[in-house]
Formats: C-alpha cells, structure tokens, sequence
C-alpha cells in the first residue's frame, strides 16, 4: 500500500509539472535568474562541492602539485551544482524562509579526486571576503568565507575534506556519500547527509538475498573508500546472517583494472555463484560490465546505489545480456520546476553574447566549466535523465536543510529575523547544532537527522527493464529499516521465469543436519538421522538421541511411543487361526457324539471307556484355549496363555499313557496281566492322570510365578523401534521348555510303550493309533523348537498356535479316526473276541509258522 501510494503521489505531481510547464507561466522570479552557474551573492554564503569535470590525466605521473587536469566535463556533475543553483534562488524567492537575508553560494569542482577536492576546500575555508585563511590559536569566532558546505557527492573524497572541515565544525551536507565510516562523529563532528548510510543498505541487501533465499554469493568493490567499506560491512553482516560469501574482490580505480577484472570473473564462475553484489562507484563498475558482456556471464546483479543509476553504465552494449540487475536507489521526489528553470537558465545564456575564446587568466577553481558559455536549449536534456532526477532531490534537501537550520540560527519568522549576518556573528558550529535538531516537511518527506547525521529515511527498490535499445528503471519496493518488495513484478532471466538459485548446497531435507565441508558453512552435505535420533531445530548440528521409553524412524524430526500391534481378530491370520479351531473343534465334537453313542461296547471300553470323554474334552479345552493368543494382550490373559496351551495336551496325553500301560502289562507281563489290568484300568489309570496332571500343574504355577507380568514386560523393554508385534511374555525360557518338554516326554513314554507291541492276530491293534498319535506329537514338537527360535514376535505366536492346532488334530486323527472308521465302516467287528485280548487280558499269541 506505501508503495502504491508513493507511485500515486508520483505520478500526480509528475503531471501536475507537466501541466504547470506546458499551460502556465513560469515563476515571477525565473526573471531573476543570473547567467552565473557556479557563484550568486548574498548576505550569507554556503558552498558546494560537485564533480563538475572528471580525470584526464594519469595520477601515477604527478610530480608537482597541480599536475592535474580535469579537462572532461561531467554532466551528471554540473546537473547536480545546478540544482544548488536552483535551490538556492527558489529559497530567496520564498520570503518567509530568510525575510530580509539573501542566501549565496559559490560551487567548486572536486573532480571525484582527493587530490582536488582540497584546493575548493581551503577557499571554502579562508576568511570571510578574503582569500586568506589565517592561523589561530582559537577557532571560536573565527568566520569563513561560508556557513556551511553542500557535498561532496562520493564517499572517497570526503576523508580529507571531512576531517579538516570537521575541525571547524562547519556542517558538510553530503548528497552522495554513503559510507558508514562518517557516520563516527569523533572523527568526522560536522558531517551529515541526506542519503542513507551504507550500513541500511548493506542492511537492504541482506534482507533482499533472504528473502529469495540466496546464500552463496560474490561481492566486488572498487578500490576505494565506498568499495572498501561496503565490502566489509556486506561480508560481515552476511557471515552474522548464514549467507556465505564465495568470492569478493576489489576493482583498481587509480591503474588499469583489466587483468583483475579478468581474474575476478574467473573466480565468479568457478566458485558457481548466482547472485553477484557489486559495490562500486561508475568508472571501475563500468569497466567491470564491459567484460562481462564480453565473457557473456550471466547472473543476478545487486547494484549498490553509486552506480544503480548511472547511464555509462546502463547504455553499454549489450548491457541486456547480462541478466537480471536489481538496484537500490536513494529515495528522492520529482522537481518540477527544475527542468523549466533550466530551459529559462539555458536561454539566456543562448541570448548573450558569447567569447571567442575562454578568458585564460581565469583560474579553474573560480570557472570549472569556461565551455558552459556555450549551451543552448538542446543541452536541456542533460538534466532530464534519470540518474540526475533522481540525484537532484538529495542536493535540493540538503540546501533546503541548511537554510531552515539558518532560519532558526536567525531567529526568523514568516516576516522578519532578529538576527541579520550583516551586523551580527553568526559562525557554522552555531549552525551545525540547529542542523542537529531540524525536523523539516519537504515536498512529502519528513528529514530529521539522527544523533550521528543520517537522514531518517532509506531506498527505492528498483529492477533494470531491458528494452530494445535501452534501459528503464522500474521501482518495485523500498526500504527503511524493513525491505518490502513486488516479488511478482520481478522479470527473471531464467528461461521458465522462476527465481533463480544461489546456493553452494541444496537444502538439507527434513531429519537430515549438515555436515559442512570446506572452509564454507553453505557447502555441505546432508546426513540423515538414524533411527533412534531425531532432529527438530535445522541449525542443530547434529542428530539428538530420543529419551528412554521412545523411538523414531530415520530422518525423524521428534521421538514417539511406540505402537503395538497384535493378533487382531480380525486379521487373515487370526481368521485362520479361528477356522483351524472350528475345524479341529469340529472333529472332537463328531468323535465325542460317535464315541457317546456307541458307550459300552468293546471298542470305546478297549479306548478307555470314559477317560475318552475326559481326553476328547481336554483336547477340546486346548483347542479352545488359543483364543488367548488372539485378540490385545492383557495382564490376566498372559498369565493364562502359556500354562493353558501346555495343561490341557498334558490331560489327553496321560489318559494315552495309561492305555500305553496297559498295553505293556499285557504284551509284556502275560502272567499277571489278567489280575492287574483292572486296576490299571481303574485306579492306575487316574493314578496316572492325576500323577501327570499334577506335576504338570506344578510346572505351570512355577512359570506363572516366575514369569513378570505384561505390564512388566513392557516397562522393562528396550525401546528400538516405532511400531512392533506386541506377544505375552514367554519368561522363563526354561519354565516355558520344561512345560511343553513334560507333554513330549509323556508322548515319547507312549511311544516307547507301544511301538515294539506284537499285533494281536485277527484282533483290533489298538497299540498302533497310540504309535502314530505319539509319534506325530513328539515330531511335531521337536521340529517346532528350531522353527520357533528362528522367528520373530508375531510369527512366534503364530508357529505355536498352529504347531498347537496341528499336534491337536494329530492325536484326534491317528488315535481316535481309526476306531471311528471302525464305528462307521465295519461295526460287526465291535465285539469281545475282536478285542479280547486287552479286554480281557490274554496275551496275543504270535502267528504260526507254517
């Protein structure tokens, strides 16, 4: 809104001169205008200082004194000292400002040269309607020729003038020098200006390559105090804001800049850069261009303001390859009369009658430009480019200032001054303390200056629009403490018009800090997290490790809980489980009814009568004890878990080993089978049940108090993972092997009972089904051992529910199926004589021989 607002007010005062200029008449006191560009009397005098003519001569071939000459005019120079012209006769034109006084001035030229500025500076300094400067012990009421000075416009000049200037404390109102080093007010008391300091603009920058997130850039120079310092003060601030600065070199001013101009753009594109600073007065940033055109190297350009607007650069050839440049000008107003007083200035010159020649006995100092004698109306167009526009309201402030600080001095009102320069002693550090305190409206911008002289105001933001044949600057921002930009206004020179890159390394992504390499913090490589670590702030410098209890992923930006997951029963496997269960579930319920209908006869009493209900119902008990394997664990279920699935086989298998010592007594001890074998039947046969079951139980109780709880199973869990299979305890290892071992060794003791047992001929062989059964267990079992080691979580738990299933419908088929066949297929074989021999107890006799 600021922004549109400024080109609003812009665009209509703008207008309104054009307006003005073309259907009004000019001022009542353009009549008044003198021919004299550089000098106009006046009560009191202030003096300026503008590179009116450039170098034309070689610095290094100086042997005396005035071996120099600056014979080539500069006509951004001599446009700025006519704004001070201007200036001044617009404020003798207003009354209200000096009532009664006339303001003068005489301007000088600096040549933009150390060594010259000091000529214009001791006859600024010698005494009032002299040429003499005088040597005093006290400096107090000493009086120079003038009040104060307007100038100089580049910061290299101003370390010798300001110095000895300041030692006066006569005010310097600089309209170009932007160099923070005259910001120190011991060494430089009297220096103020009405452009920024180079520290906000170096402020301004820095903000600009974050904001478009460059961090690998090049900064050049000139070789002189501006380049200097604003190099500095750029790496500095850049290295306190993580922007790294790749290369930064310096432009010679004073000899032949070439080769290192050569040397830098080597440096550039080998260090990759796409973002090139360059803080550089005209000539040296001039000649920097023109090679880069040559080498056609294209980047980003941040243009400082000494040469953002400067036409020798900007109508180089070819100046349009070079890519984008983005500049930073100092923040100014139109000046709508200033044209019209020139075109008025410029025709009376035309009217006069001009010399043949220059008058020689003319010193430079007193006439800089003795050919100005000769302009007409086609020179008007000198002061209507845009780098004097734009300079022209720096000068026209820092006149204005200087004469509303002498209205205070003066004691003046809209009418009248109690004060007058004519019978009263009025001396520059008298002046400098009112500049000091000024508050002054200029044309929309309020000036104040801060306690070490600088203006309270910063930057248009502007982009070079590249046309045809030439250059325009369009302002998409600006700047004072804050850069507020029209991104979308930029026109990159990237092919898909998306903003370039600058940077020596690729962002880092999320769970990834840098490892720097070299000697820059910007290069680096991206290292990811490791599982257990995280990284949640990106300038950490290396990975945290998560707090106990929790975990991460690789690249984790934070620690979690971890997630567990179980049997669900929903799942395919725990569906599985389910149908398994309801199969084997199935079969002892079939076997049971067909066993229940047929009681009493000699085959279910050869089984074992009623213990075949108890074995079918504890084989039923463990099948249905599975069900605690699905499901969330809990506390209660895992106490139950492991000792259930191991009980109730121990019931089936001990009622098989009964029988299995029946077979024995039979087969082994014919003699005495017939007496004992209904107490084995009866009496032994729970004898040997309740044995088993008892010490089964007692192995149980021993896991179950041994074994910690869910909840301290949890707790006391390494956590190393994120989400994982969430099983029961199977805590102690050898309580857990000493139950399920119980249940082999009763198998195996069956087996060993029954396998070597004569057939008895033409009878049921009722010691092969506990053979098979048996032996299909102990099988099934021992494989499970390496099977279960070799797994984890979850597929531990389903090997053992399925090994469970399994050995289940193992004893159901090959111990109860074949009777079953028998009860179905071959009932007439259900009889005494068919079993007689484990009935009754007679032994098998062998077959005969034939």
């Amino acid at each position: 809104m600021l922004l549109l607002r400024m080109k609003n007010k812009w665009t209509f005062l703008v207008l309104c001169g054009i307006l003005g200029s073309g259907l009004g008449d000019n001022p009542s006191w353009f009549n008044n205008i003198t021919t004299n560009f550089f000098k106009s009397p006046g009560d009191i005098l202030i003096g300026g200082l503008f590179p009116i003519n450039q170098l034309t001569s070689e610095l290094s071939q100086r042997v005396k004194p005035d071996d120099l000459q600056c014979d080539s005019i500069s006509t951004y120079g001599l446009s700025l000292s006519l704004v001070m012209k201007f200036t001044v006769d617009e404020i003798n034109s207003k009354k209200h400002i000096l009532p009664g006084i006339t303001l003068g001035f005489e301007s000088y030229d600096t040549c933009m040269q150390p060594a010259v500025i000091m000529k214009p500076v001791l006859q600024l300094l010698t005494q009032e309607s002299t040429d003499e400067l005088d040597i005093y012990c006290n400096y107090t009421n000493y009086k120079p020729r003038v009040m104060a000075i307007i100038g100089p416009d580049s910061s290299d000049v101003v370390p010798d003038a300001g110095k000895l200037i300041g030692f006066f404390l006569m005010p310097m109102i600089s309209y170009g020098a932007t160099s923070d080093e005259f910001s120190n007010k011991q060494t430089y008391p009297s220096f103020m200006r009405t452009v920024a300091s180079d520290q906000w603009q170096v402020v301004a920058m820095i903000q600009l390559l974050k904001q478009f997130g460059w961090n690998w850039v090049s900064v050049i120079g000139s070789d002189e105090e501006y380049g200097q310092m604003g190099q500095q003060q750029f790496s500095s601030m850049a290295n306190d804001e993580s922007i790294c600065v790749a290369y930064q070199g310096l432009i010679p001013v004073y000899s032949d800049p070439g080769p290192t101009i050569q040397d830098m753009l080597n440096r550039i594109v080998d260090a990759k850069v796409g973002v090139v600073v360059v803080f550089s007065i005209p000539i040296p940033a001039k000649a920097f261009f023109t090679e880069v055109i040559k080498r056609n190297i294209t980047a980003v350009w941040v243009a400082s303001t000494a040469w953002s607007l400067n036409d020798g650069v900007s109508t180089l050839p070819g100046i349009s390859s070079i890519g984008t440049v983005l500049a930073f000008a100092d923040i100014t107003r139109p000046l709508d009369l200033f044209t019209p007083y020139i075109r008025e200035l410029f025709t009376k010159i035309e009217g006069m009658a001009i010399p043949q020649q220059p008058d020689a006995d003319i010193s430079p100092l007193d006439n800089p430009c003795p050919r100005c004698s000769y302009v007409s109306q086609a020179n008007v167009s000198m002061v209507e480019v845009d780098l004097v526009q734009r300079s022209a309201f720096s000068v026209y402030a820092a006149v204005y200032c200087a004469a509303y600080a002498l209205h205070d001095l003066l004691g003046c009102n809209a009418t009248s001054c109690t004060r007058n320069p004519k019978r009263d002693n009025v001396y520059p550090w008298q002046l400098l303390r009112k500049l000091q305190k000024l508050s002054l409206d200029l044309e929309g911008v309020n000036i104040q200056f801060d306690d070490e002289g600088n203006p309270n105001f910063g930057y248009d933001f502007m982009q070079w629009i590249f046309n045809d044949t030439t250059v325009t600057f369009d302002v998409i921002g600006y700047f004072y403490q804050n850069l507020t930009i029209e991104s979308n206004a930029i026109k990159w020179h990237t092919k898909n018009g998306e903003v370039p890159m600058s940077t020596c390394s690729s962002d880092c992504g999320i769970g990834q800090v840098r490892r720097v390499k070299g000697f820059h913090s910007c290069c680096f490589d991206c290292i990811d997290c490791l599982e257990g670590t995280f990284l949640n702030n990106t300038d950490d410098i290396q990975c945290k490790s998560c707090p106990n209890g929790q975990w991460s992923t690789l690249r984790s930006t934070s620690c979690v809980y971890p997630i567990y997951t179980y049997l669900d029963w929903t799942n395919y496997e725990s569906i599985g489980v389910i149908l398994g269960g309801i199969v084997v579930l199935a079969s002892h319920v079939w076997v049971g009814a067909l066993f229940f209908k047929h009681r009493g006869t000699p085959l279910v009493k050869t089984a074992g009568g009623s213990l075949c209900g108890l074995t079918l119902l504890s084989l039923a008990g463990g099948c249905m004890s599975l069900v605690l394997f699905l499901g969330q664990p809990g506390d209660t279920v895992c106490r139950l878990q492991e000792p259930l699935n191991a009980f109730f086989p121990t019931v089936a298998l001990s009622v098989i080993l009964s029988s299995s010592l029946q077979i024995v007594c039979v087969t082994e001890f014919p003699e005495q089978s017939s007496e004992h074998l209904e107490n084995l039947r009866g009496r032994g046969s729970w004898f040997v049940i309740l044995g088993c079951c008892g010490l089964q139980a007692g192995l149980c109780g021993w896991y179950g108090l041994e074994g910690p709880s869910l909840t301290q199973y949890v707790a006391s869990l390494d956590v190393t993972y994120v989400k994982t299979f969430l099983r029961c305890p199977v805590e102690p290892m050898l309580n857990f092997g000493l139950m399920l071992g119980f249940n082999v060794i009763l198998a195996l003791m069956s087996f060993m009972s029954t396998f070597m047992a004569l057939k008895p001929p033409g009878q049921y062989n009722l010691a092969r089904d506990i053979t098979i059964s048996t032996l299909s267990y102990c099988v099934m079992w021992v494989m499970f051992i390496p099977i279960y080691t070799s797994l984890d979580d979850k597929n531990k738990s389903l090997a053992q529910v399925g090994v469970s299933l399994l050995s289940n419908m193992g004893l159901v088929a090959a111990y109860f199926f074949p009777k079953c066949h028998l009860l179905v297929k071959q009932p007439e074989l259900n009889t005494d004589d068919h079993f007689r021999t484990f009935l009754e107890g007679v032994p098998p006799t062998p077959p005969e021989e034939s």
